[in-house]
């Protein structure tokens, strides 16, 4: 179901001033129409609204169905992160039954999760964001930016191998460039570890309520590790190329720092569970994650309790096509404490189409929020969280160090190194692409790490290496929730049952809350707030509006999870 987006724009006052006008947004996953309006005598961006144009409802296409069709039909969600959204949807299911997966199953999840990362960071930096950096473009819009990359040298040219920033840019380019086709090789690459243990991709077959449902071995473990090792010298150029790119704006002109600016606020449910942490996964959940749940306001940590975090989740429809919900079932936490009207547990999926009005509804996402502030979610948020909540991985190639986070890579072609993502000073579209860098390169050694232990559970045998938990649907009412982490971040499932049937099905994407409309009180979403506090510093003579457009795409947003 789609909507017809705003009227035209109207330029006016000699061109000094318009409105930017992106419909669609090229390059995001799903369908998102961008509006703006841009000073460019005074270099300045004004009113801004991001609009989900689709809504597909799988919400409502689960109410009445089987608890069993949960996971398969909700990772429909999305065609990227799947992966998360399977898992998720089985935490919930798992939640509602009382069981939890065995280790083995664990491992596989962790495995799965970390391989779709690994498919999905590179893709951004180099397929999706990346070409905003290329040749074409920077020639186009910034021909004196242009003229001084092709005179700077790359300071990481030993680890990337491009001598010149220039060089970077050039194999940037889509298509054509060096390192757009070489992120189209390792992404397959990782798909082919991953279909190993998941089925397919996307959309695994294998992850089930209760673990997962193929046999998992040493043999599988040792097919995936033959390709994953391949990712430790790719990690530290892919870092390499994203600090260079950084640190060359930032030196060009010190206003690219302001560039998609916005508070430091961050949202993260955790990821990679320890699997000799079965016991507390139901009691404690969360908190037995490698990659600590988080919420982050003004760069403070607030909380990394997994059940505070899920109880301050608030949606609001002002700005969006749904009606309220007003009137449903109350939902408790597990301690027994009621959960507010607004959060997913209670809400109801009420479509009310219409025509998008920047003033009343305009998008088919809700404006997700956490205690009233719009959060940012994503492999940004995740490495917030790992930094200030203290987390690591079991063997230690990932560590915190409270400002942020250490990470030893092994050799490959070349020599072992450690490399440290910082807390930047400043947020902004630059320090998110940079952040997934380094996020790719966490990635890679959480997935190594969960081989590895693989591997070492299949050597020892036992009740470890079992794969499945039995568990049975409960026939009386019960409510549930399950909480996980895609390579866009936060991602959480709400189920009602009843008779074994779900009642009600709720999803929260990542992009619910970073691609999110203006909320009741009239707060954008962080996207469309990080686009009004970008300045047009790029000359840009055609007024294309590629600082704004950097900016949209540095969130990586995905429509389709954020309205479902």
């Amino acid at each position: 179901m789609s909507i017809q987006t705003l009227p035209a724009p109207q330029q006016t006052m000699g061109g000094a001033a318009r409105n930017l006008r992106f419909d669609p947004v090229t390059r995001v996953s799903g369908d998102l129409a961008f509006h703006a309006s841009a000073d460019w005598s005074a270099r300045t961006v004004g009113n801004a609204v991001a609009m989900a144009t689709t809504f597909r409802g799988y919400e409502n296409i689960l109410a009445g169905r089987d608890a069993r069709d949960a996971v398969f039909v909700s990772s429909r969600a999305c065609g990227v992160c799947g992966t998360a959204h399977s898992i998720c949807s089985a935490l919930a299911i798992e939640a509602a039954c009382g069981i939890t997966a065995p280790p083995m199953g664990i491992v596989a999840r962790n495995f799965l999760a970390a391989t779709e990362c690994m498919i999905d960071h590179p893709s951004h930096l180099f397929l999706r964001a990346g070409p905003d950096y290329s040749e074409p473009v920077v020639r186009r819009t910034s021909p004196e930016l242009w003229a001084r990359a092709e005179s700077t040298a790359a300071p990481n040219a030993a680890v990337h191998g491009f001598a010149q920033i220039s060089q970077i840019m050039a194999e940037l380019t889509r298509y054509s460039g060096w390192l757009y086709r070489e992120a189209l090789h390792m992404t397959r690459m990782a798909r082919e570890a991953n279909v190993i243990v998941g089925g397919k991709y996307p959309h695994p077959q294998t992850i089930t309520p209760g673990g997962v449902s193929s046999t998992v071995d040493a043999t599988d473990f040792n097919l995936t590790l033959m390709r994953v090792v391949k990712f430790f010298d790719y990690s530290r150029r892919v870092v390499a190329v994203w600090d260079d790119l950084t640190n060359f704006f930032y030196n060009a002109d010190a206003r690219f720092a302001d560039v998609g600016q916005g508070p430091m606020n961050f949202l993260d449910a955790g990821l990679w569970e320890d699997p000799h942490a079965v016991d507390s996964i139901l009691s404690s959940p969360g908190e037995s994650r490698w990659s600590k749940p988080a919420a982050i306001v003004d760069g403070v940590l607030q909380t990394s309790d997994l059940r505070e975090i899920d109880a301050g989740v608030e949606e609001f429809i002002r700005h969006s096509f749904y009606d309220d919900w007003g009137g449903g079932s109350q939902v408790y936490d597990a301690s027994g404490n009621a959960l507010p009207p607004r959060n997913p547990a209670n809400k109801q999926t009420l479509p009310q189409p219409g025509s998008a009005d920047p003033d009343g509804r305009y998008s088919w996402s809700t404006a997700a929020r956490w205690r009233g502030h719009p959060m940012e979610t994503g492999a940004q948020a995740r490495l917030w969280a790992t930094a200030l909540a203290g987390a690591g991985s079991p063997a230690g190639l990932v560590e915190s160090t409270g400002r942020g986070v250490r990470m030893s890579l092994p050799s490959g072609q070349m020599p072992a190194n450690l490399i440290e993502w910082q807390v930047p000073g400043r947020w902004n579209a630059f320090e998110r692409n940079r952040a997934r860098a380094y996020a790719f390169a966490q990635a890679t050694l959480m997935c190594y790490e969960n081989i590895v232990l693989g591997l070492d559970l299949a050597r020892r045998g036992g009740t470890d290496v079992r794969i499945f938990t039995p568990y049975k649907i409960p026939k009386d009412g019960v409510a549930a929730t399950g909480h996980w982490g895609g390579a866009r971040g936060y991602v959480s499932h709400h189920v009602q049952l009843d008779n074994r049937v779900i009642e009600n099905y709720q999803i929260v994407g990542p992009s619910t809350f970073s691609g999110s409309p203006r909320d009741d009180a009239g707060r954008p979403g962080p996207c469309e707030a990080a686009v009004m506090a970008t300045p047009l510093v790029t000359s840009d003579a055609g007024q294309s509006g590629i600082d704004v457009l950097r900016t949209i795409r540095s969130f990586d947003l995905c429509m389709y999870c954020a309205s479902h």
